[in-house]
């Protein structure tokens, strides 16, 4: 898409989203489901993956002219599949939003299975990857374009207990930096968000799994986590999605390779 120019932006917190060809991974529920939600409403052209059909079939419900795929970004069979259906749908892309990710094993590092520890990097990282190698070559031939990689507070500080999970989201802060060097001359834009304690079902399975690690109540555990973040509070989806619908908007055309926190500044994990 070509970019207003930077006054015209100013004017308009939204200006260059309308019609961008947009794939999201995991987008049909949670943080994934709010991006989607958001940048329809702005005028994207959205396609999105998910390995919950139940999530698909409302998605499908609620954003009928939108494309919803069942793929699981580990697979490059599925990733292929996914590539095939957005060339399909859009004829190419203008961004990418790699959020597919699991909140992996909860336990020491000798209690964590192999297994768990590779699912954990396969989806969380190794997915990027996979999307990012099909869509590069349609981010160029649109003239450029931008990639959001989602990554985690917990790619910023160490995890105790979480290892898995920390160390994908930290390869994704090298991925994307790594990437914006890469990719800057062909004027792709690549940056990670780091979300913090995001309110939902995920969050809420965590401190439940670590109070139950540490005999505690999910109240006590809960309030040991928000000790830790300068504003005392959890994160809503909708301030990633906020975040996410900036850095593909024209006021976000000269951010890249950047480590974005939507996280009340978490100071420790």
């Amino acid at each position: 898409m070509s970019p207003t120019s930077p006054a015209a932006a100013a004017e308009d917190l939204t200006a260059g989203l309308a019609g961008q060809r947009v794939l999201v991974t995991a987008g049909a529920a949670g943080i994934g489901l709010a991006i989607t939600d958001r940048l329809i409403r702005h005028g994207a052209r959205i396609i999105v993956c998910d390995v919950d059909e139940a999530a698909l079939f409302s998605f499908r419900k609620m954003h009928p002219q939108s494309p919803a795929e069942v793929a699981d970004v580990s697979s490059e069979a599925d990733v292929d599949r996914l590539f095939a259906a957005v060339s399909s749908a859009y004829g190419g892309l203008d961004a990418l939003i790699n959020n597919a990710g699991i909140a992996g094993p909860t336990g020491g590092v000798d209690e964590i299975e192999p297994a768990a520890w590779r699912r954990c990097l396969d989806i969380g990282l190794t997915g990027q990857f996979l999307c990012a190698r099909r869509a590069v070559p349609m981010l160029k031939a649109a003239g450029g374009g931008s990639i959001v990689n989602m990554s985690s507070a917990a790619g910023r500080h160490g995890y105790a207990f979480r290892t898995p999970y920390s160390a994908a989201k930290f390869g994704v802060i090298g991925f994307t930096q790594s990437l914006a060097k890469e990719l800057g001359p062909s004027n792709i834009r690549v940056n990670a968000i780091l979300p913090g304690i995001v309110e939902g079902p995920r969050m809420t399975n965590v401190i439940r799994d670590r109070a139950a690690q540490l005999d505690l109540s999910y109240e006590a555990m809960e309030e040991r986590y928000l000790e830790k973040v300068s504003l005392r509070r959890m994160v809503s989806p909708h301030d990633v999605a906020a975040m996410v619908a900036f850095l593909l908007s024209d006021l976000g055309r000269n951010v890249s390779g950047q480590s974005l926190g939507v996280d009340g500044n978490v100071e420790t994990l």
